[in-house]
């Protein structure tokens, strides 16, 4: 007999299904163990369920609130502080420096931002750039992170974070620099860093034309969740509302193979990037 706690092989089918219709995401095979790892918590809150009862009530889609609890579990990932290093040193280094002066605002966009690191360790960057460079950027910046989580939006607008999360890559300097003690081992980010960075809901496999046009895109260790197919669509909307001259980060393993007629690779000694072929 099956565990209360265990995802039936017709219900993981179901799910797959569901999840890939209504985030993108393609879970493939044998992923049950991922899935109850992700939903068992839920559990807590829904007493008189298992987990196959649990996974069918998010699929019959009656209840909202447990279907967004379900998809928020599913589609929240792990991020850090300045991940990978060297997408900051090439923006630093590479991408800021070669771009055209403007008259207008420049616009950044991280995808895919879960509890807003990527969109917070992009604006510090840029805030020290033009520390060291005061001609540079002066008509502002602005950071926009998206994702498809309510949750973890709610928890990158408050810019709060715990003492697990701080030491998950955010340098001793920085803490003191761009971000306030909230409590014993709290700290929150500072309004001159806050008031570069906002946050909106965002579907990837959605149209983007609400977001605007952006210089640069980070949409970075996202794509690997995608099929083919859904991979070359979002890279056709990203290369869509990218300026002529907008760049483009990838995750280490990912590439734009699939819409080699949108985007140039550029290599530089500390990794590499791709531009919007023109």
């Amino acid at each position: 007999m099956l565990s209360t706690r265990e995802v039936s092989a017709p219900n993981y089918q179901r799910f797959c299904q569901f999840l890939e219709r209504e985030t993108g995401i393609l879970l493939g095979d044998s992923k049950q163990y991922l899935v109850r790892s992700r939903l068992l918590g839920l559990l807590h809150d829904y007493a008189d369920l298992s987990l196959d009862g649990l996974i069918d009530k998010a699929i019959q889609g009656h209840d909202r609130k447990l279907q967004q609890r379900v998809l928020d579990s599913m589609t929240t990932n792990e991020t850090l502080w300045f991940r990978d290093t060297y997408p900051f040193t090439l923006l630093t280094e590479q991408i800021l420096p070669a771009m055209t002066p403007s008259n207008r605002k420049l616009r950044i966009w991280s995808a895919a931002c879960s509890t807003g690191q990527e969109a917070y360790s992009i604006a510090m960057t840029i805030l020290d750039f033009q520390a060291k460079n005061p001609s540079a950027l002066k008509s502002g910046f602005e950071v926009v992170g998206s994702d498809i989580s309510e949750h973890v939006l709610q928890v990158a607008n408050k810019g709060e974070y715990d003492k697990i999360a701080i030491l998950r890559g955010l340098p001793a300097s920085y803490q003191s620099k761009y971000f306030n003690k909230l409590g014993e081992d709290s700290l929150v980010v500072k309004p001159h860093l806050k008031q570069h960075v906002s946050f909106k809901k965002l579907n990837l496999l959605s149209p983007y034309t609400g977001m605007g046009t952006f210089d640069i895109v980070f949409c970075r260790n996202v794509l690997i969740y995608f099929s083919a197919d859904n991979k070359k669509r979002i890279l056709q909307q990203i290369a869509a509302c990218l300026s002529n001259d907008g760049s483009l980060l990838l995750g280490a393993s990912e590439s734009v193979t699939t819409v080699a007629d949108l985007f140039q690779m550029v290599k530089a000694s500390k990794g590499l990037y791709y531009k919007k072929k023109i």
